[in-house]
């Protein structure tokens, strides 16, 4: 196995579904990409990738945005992890959490995937639930809303406005991860809310 990190930030394609909830965490790796520099490229495991390093000499990583449904995300995520000969130790995936508050980063490795339809297809196609995630709380639906249509909606006109910071503390609690290792990121990060 390589030292290679593998980064996946899950949602869905399409522009009609850029700015969703469900969509954090390919906005996460957007907001990772420019702090690396470049641009993401079609691979032929179904998804656009960057290849880079956090900082000079940092460790080399693959951003990846699968080109699929959520749902189906298992395919392209254990292609690639196949490509780069990454294992689930060094895979993490970004993706949104209804079951932390909106504003707040959390990071785990393995467990449940508490409904996340994009998580199951991962543990199944990888057979492992072991690999790394950085959840991004988007806050639970309101009232009797079904959560399916709470998380394929945009971000709420207060919420866009700490939007920013909220991707910003995902990009840097993917960052300590990958420097510092999951206790010492769960330290800085866990359940502390974004600015």
């Amino acid at each position: 196995m390589t030292d290679t990190w593998l980064i996946v930030g899950l949602g869905n394609p399409g522009p009609e579904y850029s700015r969703n909830r469900h969509n954090v965490g390919q906005m996460v790796l957007d907001e990772l990409a420019a702090r690396v520099g470049g641009g993401f490229k079609a691979h032929r495991s179904r998804a656009q990738v960057l290849e880079g390093r956090f900082g000079i000499g940092g460790p080399r990583i693959v951003l990846a945005k699968p080109l699929c449904y959520m749902n189906v995300s298992g395919g392209p995520v254990a292609a690639l992890a196949r490509f780069y000969d990454v294992d689930p130790g060094h895979l993490i995936a970004v993706h949104d959490e209804i079951d932390i508050p909106f504003n707040t980063v959390k990071l785990k490795v393995g467990g449940g995937e508490g409904g996340h339809n994009g998580l199951r297809d991962m543990s199944k196609a990888l057979a492992t639930k072991d690999y790394l995630r950085v959840r991004v709380g988007v806050g639970r639906p309101p009232g009797r809303m079904d959560t399916a249509d709470f998380v394929l909606r945009d971000f709420s006109t207060a919420e866009k406005k700490e939007v920013p910071f909220l991707l910003d503390a995902a990009a840097d609690a993917v960052e300590a991860l990958v420097r510092e290792g999951l206790s010492a990121a769960q330290q800085k990060f866990h359940a502390i809310k974004a600015p």
